[in-house]
């Protein structure tokens, strides 16, 4: 994580840092370019890669990344690249950065992303002052990028740069199928409401005291990324113990009316290699170290400033690596419940029984039950030879392969009125599959057919007619095959 000297906009000058160190150390780099930027001389740009843009008429993404600390994690940041690139070419990344590193490389998010596949260059821009957001070479590069990483360090001084050109860029960034990400500061401003820490830090003791504490405070109109909003994301959660300060920020956005429809999402990442990769449906899956979602879908009982907090059953999931929830669909089971009164928060606050367990078709959503398994029987090829998948316990998992170039795997299953089915498969690096969902005449209402091997499909779909319907799911060999299991789950809300 960077750990610079703090800046406040039209508070106090940017701090001052010499270039010859990074410089010499660049010398050794043979694909890096250093430059001060004309607009700035605060702003220095350091290039690695092709010094090239990739030109290409569209994106497979959105993706995005939250880590729980500053550095790059290379399991979602690759999940990222492939999603975006669709499993083809190559992707520009830009790392922005609001102070340098105080030690090592001057670029260490950028040394780790050029070793991953995918990638033709990666751009370091440190920006000390609000005013840097409007560099024209800055927008330049962030445009033309594909994917933006805000490195750790002060989330204050990301703030700053709302109403900048910048903001507008790394939105066109995003809507062109790139994506966004960042780690512990940059995790927090790729949230819908960021707490900024514009007045100094918080802890959890401090903010449920008083949750309108003068450190308590938040930006908003940022960034609200597809499927994410209402959300508010927090760093180092469990190390540094932050799910009481996170419960207060929640509780403060339903009070201050900062989201839609009475309810707020805390985020929570732990640091250590914690990382979400959300991918364009919505569906977060969690590498590394824990996570928490935490709900709060009422008025808090008490959240005056002055006063200790008072808010009743928070739901909370935990998140383990390789668990999912799923930001486009959210929901309704598999939580534990924990509440805050005067002040106090529950025990066990990283930890509890669910109290529902999202068994039995009712709901879907990360961190529930198991639900059942089925594995696929040959010959499938067909509605008439399906598979059938509409007894099973949900959420469910469906497994199999693409045995030849031609396979298609046909499973068949049900949804009653207002019911909403959520797939994400998995897909072997030894083939590309499509996914597609139709109704019991064949026609296809949704699919995935996102391009490359290994690349995973997801698609969700609601019945609003009324009664019940079957539905088949049908994944199908586009290019490759092979007897390497692919994996779907299946969730119905």
């Amino acid at each position: 994580m960077r750990t610079p000297a703090l800046f406040r906009p039209a508070v106090r000058p940017p701090a001052r840092r010499a270039l010859t160190v990074a410089l010499s150390a660049l010398l050794a780099v043979g694909t890096a370019t250093v430059e001060a930027a004309p607009a700035h001389a605060a702003a220095t740009r350091v290039r690695l890669g092709s010094s090239s843009d990739v030109s290409r008429a569209s994106w497979n993404g959105p993706a995005f990344t939250m880590n729980g600390d500053g550095a790059i994690v290379p399991a979602t940041m690759t999940k990222a690249i492939d999603a975006i690139r669709g499993g083809t070419g190559s992707i520009d990344v830009v790392v922005l950065a609001g102070s340098a590193p105080t030690s090592g490389s001057s670029t260490p998010e950028c040394d780790t992303v050029m070793g991953l596949s995918g990638v033709n260059s990666c751009t370091t821009w440190t920006l000390t002052a609000a005013s840097d957001g409007n560099n024209s070479q800055v927008n330049t590069d962030i445009r033309n990028a594909e994917f933006v990483y805000f490195a750790g360090g002060d989330q204050c001084r990301y703030a700053a740069w709302k109403g900048t050109a910048l903001q507008a860029s790394v939105k066109s960034v995003v809507a062109k199928g790139g994506g966004s990400g960042g780690g512990s500061a940059g995790t927090h401003i790729n949230s819908d409401i960021v707490y900024d820490a514009c007045n100094g830090g918080t802890d959890s003791p401090t903010a449920l005291a008083n949750p309108y504490d003068s450190t308590v405070t938040f930006t908003t109109g940022m960034f609200r990324w597809p499927n994410y909003q209402d959300t508010i994301n927090d760093s180092h959660f469990v190390t540094r113990d932050r799910m009481g300060r996170t419960m207060a920020f929640v509780a403060r956005a339903i009070k201050d009316g900062l989201t839609s429809g009475g309810k707020a999402w805390g985020v929570g990442v732990e640091q250590g290699g914690g990382s979400l990769f959300v991918d364009r449906n919505g569906l977060a899956t969690l590498s590394g170290s824990d996570a928490y979602v935490v709900l709060g879908d009422h008025q808090p009982e008490q959240a005056v400033s002055g006063r200790p907090l008072t808010f009743s059953n928070y739901k909370i999931w935990h998140l383990t690596s390789g668990q999912t929830f799923d930001f486009g669909n959210r929901p309704t089971c598999g939580y534990y419940l924990r509440s805050v009164t005067n002040g106090v928060a529950d025990a066990n606050l990283y930890s509890g029984t669910p109290v529902t367990d999202c068994s039995g078709g009712g709901t879907g959503g990360g961190g529930g039950g198991t639900g059942s398994t089925l594995a696929e029987t040959e010959p499938n090829d067909s509605r008439s030879a399906a598979n059938d998948a509409s007894a099973l316990t949900y959420p469910a998992t469906l497994t199999g392969s693409m045995g030849t170039t031609s396979d298609r795997d046909y499973f068949k299953t049900s949804l009653a009125s207002g019911q909403t089915m959520t797939v994400n498969c998995t897909i072997p690096s030894a083939y590309d599959a499509d996914l597609y969902f139709m109704d019991a005449n064949g026609s296809t209402l949704t699919r995935s057919v996102n391009n490359g091997k290994g690349v995973a499909e997801s698609l969700s779909y609601q019945r609003t007619a009324s009664g019940s319907a079957t539905y088949y799911l049908d994944l199908e060999a586009y290019s490759g095959s092979g007897s390497a299991t692919y994996s779907c789950s299946v969730a119905k809300s």
